[in-house]
């Protein structure tokens, strides 16, 4: 455990009957996230670990390694001289059959660039948790979500967390989704820089021996280093080869991903007492309008949702855990009827002022509704800039009066931009 890791008041909740769930042993820590993150590593047990340190990530693999050091783990841990590297040696453990991940943020994510693409092609359940931070230039080692946007089509499934808890659980449920086998594909975990990376939250970690038995063990369909069953890895497949049919088969095992997702999230619940789905819906019952926001901002934003519903104000939430498959269709029947729609981004698609890449995604996804909301996109917080309740609200307000008024003023609107 790491050092700074304190288990609140001794807490430990014994085994719960939670109607059809049996919620196991569990124990309340306060920690940072990369440490919730580590821990779930640790329960993991992953046959090899490749990594280079980037900031805000570089505590996790500190606090991983020294679980490896420790003998907690059996993890073969190889300290790499590049992100480059750290996905190359990931691929190749992979590939070997075992159970692998890394981690990385901003430029190390795009330093993996041409790999991200390689570790999917060839079907590895590669699990890597990506300390969201922006990409240069200017230098900036705080939070946006432009690096795994830059990755949004590389064939990763990708996770959001909203905080530290749902970095822990996201980490463990990802092992089994990558690993389903009609899915194969890699995972990134995402959490938000120094947001939820280096902020001590209460976190609940469940008994190591139900989470060991939640993610199983891993055996590899195929093997490079099996000679009795010998197989090609990384073929030549060009000219008149079946390359365009690999990647018709990639996105067949991401639409499969949606229902293992689902799956995966609620036989985590029966044993946490957290189930997950693709999305959270809040107050979304009886809402004219709605914000659809992901990470950490889906906190602040629920907290004036709630505030604004107890004023008999009628708004929703929808909180987008998984962008990668984008869960389209479910988007829009919870979003069919709505009078208007607002879209949080933490990063820019800059194609010549289209908005953000959610709003992009959820505008198409809604263009065949024979009742479309109105949409408004809200982009914010790029390079860690704040987004206190304040610019929420004026949101809220913007959004409710288009609902009431029928128009939208502005469709992409840069939220707390200093003028």
């Amino acid at each position: 455990m790491a050092t700074s890791n304190k288990v609140i008041n001794n807490q430990t909740n014994q085994g719960i009957l939670n109607g059809d769930n049996i919620v196991i042993n569990s124990k309340a820590l306060a920690i940072v996230g990369t440490d919730a993150v580590s821990e779930a590593m640790r329960q993991i047990n992953p046959d090899v670990v490749a990594a280079y340190p980037i900031t805000p990530q570089t505590a996790i693999v500190e606090t991983f390694s020294q679980m490896v050091a420790d003998g907690l783990v059996k993890t073969h841990l190889v300290a790499v001289e590049s992100e480059h590297s750290a996905m190359s040696a990931t691929i190749g453990a992979s590939a070997a059959g075992s159970r692998v991940m890394t981690c990385t943020s901003s430029q190390g994510l795009a330093y993996m660039w041409e790999l991200l693409h390689i570790a999917s092609g060839l079907r590895l359940p590669i699990v890597m948790p990506n300390v969201n931070r922006a990409l240069s230039a200017p230098i900036n080692i705080h939070c946006d979500h432009g690096d795994s946007m830059g990755a949004r089509d590389a064939s990763w499934i990708q996770l959001f967390s909203e905080n530290a808890q749902e970095a822990y659980d996201n980490t463990l449920q990802a092992v089994r989704i990558a690993e389903n086998p009609d899915v194969l594909l890699p995972v990134m975990v995402l959490l938000d820089g120094f947001i939820i990376s280096h902020s001590i939250d209460r976190v609940e970690i469940i008994d190591d021996e139900a989470a060991s038995n939640f993610v199983g063990e891993f055996h590899s369909p195929y093997s490079l280093l099996d000679p009795k069953n010998p197989v090609t890895v990384g073929a030549f497949d060009s000219l008149y080869g079946y390359f365009f049919e690999f990647k018709r088969q990639q996105e067949e095992a991401m639409s499969n991903a949606v229902n293992v997702i689902k799956d995966v999230g609620q036989e985590y619940g029966k044993i946490s007492g957290r189930s997950y789905g693709l999305f959270e819906s809040v107050g979304m019952e009886d809402a004219e309008f709605a914000f659809v926001a992901m990470g950490s901002a889906a906190g602040t934003i629920r907290e004036l949702v709630e505030e604004m519903r107890s004023r008999g104000i009628p708004v929703g939430m929808i909180k987008l855990r998984v962008f990668r498959p984008f869960p389209a269709k479910e988007l829009a029947e919870a979003l069919s009827g709505l009078k208007a729609v607002a879209v949080f981004d933490r990063s820019n698609t800059f194609a010549g002022n289209m908005g953000g890449p959610v709003f992009i995604e959820l505008r198409s996804s809604l263009y065949d509704l024979q009742q479309r909301p109105l949409m408004i996109n809200y982009i914010y917080g790029l390079g860690g800039r704040d987004l206190p309740i304040e610019l929420i609200n004026k949101a809220a307000g913007e959004l409710g009066e288009a609902a009431r008024s029928g128009r939208v003023k502005q469709i992409v609107n840069y939220l707390g931009l200093r003028e």
